[in-house]
């Protein structure tokens, strides 16, 4: 059983234009509403214009510009309840450093599977 959503706002955050399609599609077939960008700064201006809540951030670890916990902490200063959810196609031990896998932290590892994606973004929304 694939957990789906119930309308929650979700920014994912995502530099290549392919995962960032691929996991728009899936999460929007559960009922999410997606609002998408692939750099940082981009993320940035479109909170910035976005009226009404964002649930959950959906970010890479590893971008230009800025790394996904920096976004993170930037974003949660404007939306203090959003959550966050990390992905990476990175090992577990190039990413430690980042403070990505730290006990209360979500993450998942790219390449993910819908159902994976599905459980994990549910988690994330729960805390």
């Amino acid at each position: 059983e694939t957990p789906a959503g119930s309308g929650e706002t979700v920014l994912i955050v995502e530099d290549e234009t392919s995962i960032l399609t691929l996991t728009k599609r899936i999460l929007e077939q559960l009922d999410y509403n997606i609002l998408t960008a692939e750099t940082p700064g981009e993320a940035v201006a479109l909170t910035n214009e976005h009226d009404g809540e964002i649930h959950l951030l959906i970010t890479d670890v590893v971008m230009p510009e800025m790394n996904g916990r920096d976004l993170a902490e930037k974003l949660q200063a404007e939306y203090p309840k959003l959550k966050v959810l990390f992905m990476s196609g990175y090992t577990a031990n190039v990413i430690a450093h980042h403070g990505v896998l730290d006990a209360d932290v979500h993450f998942i590892q790219k390449p993910f599977s819908n159902k994976d994606l599905a459980v994990k973004v549910k988690k994330a929304l729960k805390r």
